[in-house]
């Protein structure tokens, strides 16, 4: 055999062995179809037109909180949340940063519960939060600030390092989304039609310290000066979620914060915005408090468009060809997603809950519970 035909071969074994391996890693990498769906929300901004005014990024505190089509039907005002489970701050700078090379918004909503974590918390939310990236600079940077001590960054370039041992767990859903899942939000937003109410929420227990970490306050820095640079104005919002408890000590830090550098700051959880919004936490909710059930993300983001419209100057855009083909195909999706979850409640019970008998559940800050009490925490 010739040294030309012996490079030949070589190079085809190589390519076949790459080629395989890289069908082997994309069975093995978890679909997120059929439980925790917010895995697939990350990579779900790429199939956007990046012309959004309004830009989120956070915590299950926006994308189960605020609906960009009640936004848009109402304002016109397009915007997206770039969302993930159990969102760190670093996480959301990344993303804001990465979304920055394609668009560049009017304004950036950014929920402060994660300002709590000062270091890297959880594999499996790392990976939801940062997986779905696309590679650059920011992906690169997102990895290496969020990895727990067990993770490796070639496990991120190579998931199938990570994800060998899943041969166990294939599923239909594994084969059948193979060269792609389908839309599961609705830009950025996740919907749920049934309600749980917040009753009987005890209040958080004293902490030993209240300070937040030096690093989330580096990381709130360089948002802000990010914005800044790009000409975007910076909204710090505090959803409102009973749980995990929002202290005093902490609303103190984030006022002063917001104060000292004169950045809007909205929490949801404190009146009169919480009466003007017309939250109910014994209907408007999905899982006791946690989270906004599609009823009250629709208050929160009637109450949100109105104030980013009297503030920000944001102009109703439903008029503009170049908008109207995408959000009507989304807002026809949101409005059959909705339709389908009532449909499918509506034959178990009333989706609205029960009667209330004792007035308004969990509408005082002081029924919020601490996730160390009730053993839960924000990772929805």
């Amino acid at each position: 055999m010739t040294k030309k035909k012996v490079i030949l071969a070589g190079t085809a074994m190589t390519v076949s062995a790459v080629l395989i391996l890289a069908a082997v890693q994309r069975l093995l990498q978890p679909k997120y179809m059929s439980d925790v769906v917010e895995g697939n929300l990350v990579a779900d901004y790429y199939n956007t037109n990046y012309a959004h005014d309004v830009l989120f990024v956070g915590d299950c505190e926006c994308y189960e909180n605020f609906s960009p089509v009640t936004l848009w039907e109402e304002y016109g005002i397009p915007s997206y949340i770039r969302g993930s489970a159990q969102q760190l701050i670093w996480q959301s700078y990344y993303l804001l940063e990465d979304a920055l090379r394609y668009e560049t918004p009017k304004v950036v909503i950014f929920n402060v519960l994660s300002m709590k974590y000062g270091k890297p918390q959880n594999e499996a939310y790392n990976r939801m939060s940062i997986e779905g990236m696309r590679w650059s600079s920011s992906k690169v940077n997102n990895i290496k600030a969020s990895m727990t001590e067990d993770e490796s960054f070639l496990s991120y370039v190579f998931p199938i390092l990570r994800y060998h041992s899943r041969w166990s767990e294939i599923s239909s859903d594994d084969f059948k989304y193979y060269f792609g899942v389908k839309p599961n939000f609705f830009g950025g937003y996740y919907l749920r039609a049934d309600v749980k109410p917040a009753e009987n929420v005890p209040v958080g227990r004293p902490l030993v310290d209240y300070a937040f970490a030096d690093t989330c306050w580096e990381y709130l820095d360089r948002m802000r000066t990010l914005c800044q640079e790009s000409g975007i104005q910076l909204l710090l919002i505090k959803a409102p979620s009973l749980n995990p408890y929002w202290y005093d000590e902490w609303e103190q830090q984030i006022t002063e914060y917001s104060e000292k550098y004169q950045i809007p700051y909205l929490n949801f959880l404190k009146e009169p915005i919480l009466s003007e919004t017309g939250i109910d936490f014994y209907h408007d909710t999905y899982d006791g408090g946690l989270h906004m059930n599609v009823y009250g993300a629709e208050k929160l983001s009637h109450w949100l468009g109105q104030y980013l419209t009297d503030n920000y100057g944001l102009m109703n855009r439903s008029n503009e060809p170049a908008m109207l083909d995408e959000w009507g195909t989304l807002c026809h999706r949101y409005h059959m997603e909705y339709d389908r979850q009532v449909a499918n409640l509506e034959m178990y019970g009333n989706i609205h809950g029960p009667e209330k008998t004792d007035g308004t559940a969990g509408s005082e800050q002081t029924s919020q519970t601490s996730a160390e009490e009730s053993g839960k925490d924000d990772t929805k």
